[in-house]
């Protein structure tokens, strides 16, 4: 997300842009404790630049433990059909970890406009990641799969590429959600029209990125107190027996409804059902979704965890785990060891889908694939006129 805090105090001239986050879902970088100064006198101590803010933990815990449940989420899926008890763990789970990283990526896209600085971010950190994961992903299908036709199509997001396309484009059209009255209202009109529209396609996952829509614009709308209102002490102990009932209703609903819905990827023609039962399916599940997430945030915690640092690579972790997920099942892992359909061999593929994802998100692994997930491509962008004119006073400033 992006989410720039601009620093206070008087300069006499432009601050040089700060660094924003490429993955679309960090939460914001501080801001340095002293800028770089234009030539000239020493400012008095009461023009410098305030102390910097430090990231709020509460986000970066979310993040992380959302991008573990998405991991458990995938991990539970091909047990699903053998365990009524599973099923329902794991339509509770999908009725909001993916909602929940969308609101937090909302939330933090709300400073998005069209400066260039944010532009080219957007570009580096999402657009070049997409790029890159769905040639990647297409080429490992065509290999564990063995599938050499399947095409490399930047069209057709395949797998968990989606994310990155639909982030793109949510957040182009962050400054329209900005300007008009109603914007959750009629996010939600979209999604509507979107879930009984089956002449949509699979062009960029149109109906993904429509579906999902609300919950970007929900994050768009939410301020800090927010945040607060759910993590006082009444909602969180408002949220067990919410979750308790969520798992009942989830057992209660797995032999009768299929859990695709909550993919928000077809319509409800495409999935057998009438027009009608798209819109209060829609409906229904965005509500629940609200719901679940609320809850989600409020256990939350507050302070710095062993895992907090890890929240700062998400994006790392929910995509590289992907390879491994599909590589499950192209290999026939579940087929071929039966102890993972045992009660504690669902518990033993719970735990190590967590620990992988939870590797996945570690500095030493972002350091390794950055050139793909953050890459720089000064190369690539023009330097406006401000920055070269900034770069030609340092360096007067130097020879003086």
């Amino acid at each position: 997300m992006t989410n720039s805090l601009r620093p206070h105090g008087h300069h006499s001239q432009p601050l040089p842009p700060v660094q924003e986050p490429a993955d679309g879902m960090t939460a914001p970088r501080p801001s340095p404790t002293s800028q770089e100064r234009p030539p000239g006198p020493e400012r008095p101590p009461a023009a410098a630049a305030k102390p910097a803010k430090s990231r709020d933990p509460f986000f970066d815990n979310a993040k992380y433990l959302a991008i573990v449940l998405v991991a458990m989420g995938h991990a539970w899926q091909p047990l699903t059909s053998d365990s009524r008890a599973a099923e329902a763990l794991y339509m509770v789970v999908y009725a909001f970890h993916m909602p929940a990283f969308i609101v937090i990526s909302g939330y933090f896209s709300r400073s998005f406009d069209m400066r260039k600085d944010r532009l080219q971010r957007l570009v580096t950190g999402v657009a070049v990641p997409y790029i890159l994961f769905e040639t990647a992903y297409s080429l490992f299908k065509r290999w564990a799969d063995d599938d050499p036709t399947h095409p490399i199509s930047l069209l057709d997001p395949w797998y968990l590429t989606w994310f990155l396309i639909a982030l793109f484009i949510w957040r182009l059209t962050t400054p329209l959600w900005k300007i008009v009255r109603w914007p959750v209202p009629l996010a939600l009109a979209l999604a509507l029209l979107a879930s009984v529209s089956p002449d949509i396609g699979d062009d960029l996952d149109l109906q993904r990125v429509l579906q999902f829509l609300p919950f970007f614009v929900v994050g768009l709308v939410l301020k800090p107190e927010h945040f607060q209102m759910v993590r006082r002490r009444e909602v969180r102990l408002l949220a067990l027996p919410v979750f308790a009932a969520a798992l009942l209703v989830g057992y209660w609903a797995a032999p009768r409804m299929s859990s695709a819905w909550f993919y928000h990827r077809d319509s409800a023609q495409e999935m057998g059902f009438a027009w009608w039962v798209g819109v209060i399916m829609t409906l229904a599940l965005f509500g629940c979704s609200m719901v679940l997430t609320a809850c989600f945030f409020a256990w939350v915690p507050r302070r710095h965890m062993w895992f907090t640092a890890l929240g700062a690579g998400t994006l790392y972790g929910y995509l590289l785990h992907g390879f491994l997920a599909k590589g499950s099942r192209f290999w026939g892992w579940y087929e071929t060891y039966d102890w993972v359909r045992t009660p504690l061999g669902m518990i033993g593929v719970t735990l190590i889908a967590g620990a992988i994802v939870t590797v996945l998100c570690t500095p030493p692994v972002q350091r390794l694939f950055r050139f793909a997930m953050e890459p720089k491509m000064n190369w690539a962008f023009k330097r406006d006129a401000t920055e070269l004119a900034r770069e030609r006073a340092k360096s007067g400033a130097a020879i003086r």
